[in-house]
């Protein structure tokens, strides 16, 4: 498995303020959900921060986002650990399929992948 990209998950009511002051350190708004907004560098993508107020489709909002090439090869390594899922594994509508779960010190890790435009949606693995 391959770590694409680790995009820590910044919690705040003041979104728009957040943007702004990312941007005072070179980052451009790539996404924009309504409650969750990704700004990354323009001349490094990979480099990004997520400002979040909640998370629209889980229990809790996680801490940091993990994005991997094979969502479905962590979730087994996980879940045979015995770590503590905080989410089940399943798609959502804009284009991921992802899991929480809860790391040893008790932050909550978003583990991910992007499903390839066109690809159906896979049903949801409890």
């Amino acid at each position: 498995m391959t770590v694409r990209r680790v995009v820590p998950n910044i919690h705040s009511e003041a979104v728009q303020e957040s943007r702004d002051f990312y941007g005072l350190l070179g980052f451009e708004e790539v996404m924009n959900h309504g409650w969750i907004m990704t700004l990354a560098s323009p001349a490094s993508p990979a480099a990004q921060i997520s400002v979040m107020t909640h998370d629209e489709t889980a229990p809790v909002a996680p801490d940091l986002s993990v994005e991997v090439d094979d969502v479905d090869a962590a979730y087994a390594a996980v879940r045979e650990s015995g770590a503590e899922i905080v989410h089940p594994l399943q798609d959502e509508e804009w284009g991921v399929r992802r899991f929480f779960v809860r790391d040893p010190d008790g932050r909550v890790v978003n583990v991910l992948s992007h499903r390839r435009s066109g690809d159906p949606a896979t049903p949801t693995d409890q």
